[in-house]
């Protein structure tokens, strides 16, 4: 039952997140007016983005290992907002009313507000 309950408040603040970041950084658009479409489409695209970061992450962790070292860790900012972008990507494959317009400003301020604001809850909500 704990995973599941740790699973779930994950998925929730990460679409929270993401309702944040639709309505403060321009070029991230919801482009949805119901309520209900807006709540699935936000989870959906929560659950994307959690996929996205578990396959792909640690593979660009490994293989870039010399960047990361490089640049003392300031290109992660530049992969998470690559991430970001290729979970807009893929909600429009989905045909999901998400969209992310560009890497700069919008995927990489999208990726900087939703890991800072579900790190915030995360802290808040206590997942133990």
């Amino acid at each position: 039952m704990g995973f599941l309950k740790s699973l779930l408040i994950r998925l929730g603040s990460t679409a929270l997140a993401f309702w944040l970041a639709t309505l403060i950084i321009p070029g991230i658009t919801l482009q949805t007016d119901a309520f209900g479409e807006a709540v699935v489409t936000l989870l959906l695209v929560s659950v994307i983005f959690g996929v996205v970061n578990a396959v792909l992450q640690p593979i660009v962790k490994t293989v870039g290992c010399g960047l990361y070292l490089l640049t003392l860790g300031l290109i992660a900012v530049v992969v998470n907002g690559l991430l970001f972008l290729l979970t807009g990507f893929i909600a429009g494959q989905l045909d999901l009313p998400f969209e992310v317009d560009g890497f700069w400003p919008a995927a990489v301020l999208g990726a900087l507000l939703v890991g800072v604001v579900t790190w915030l809850l995360g802290l808040i909500l206590d997942r133990d």
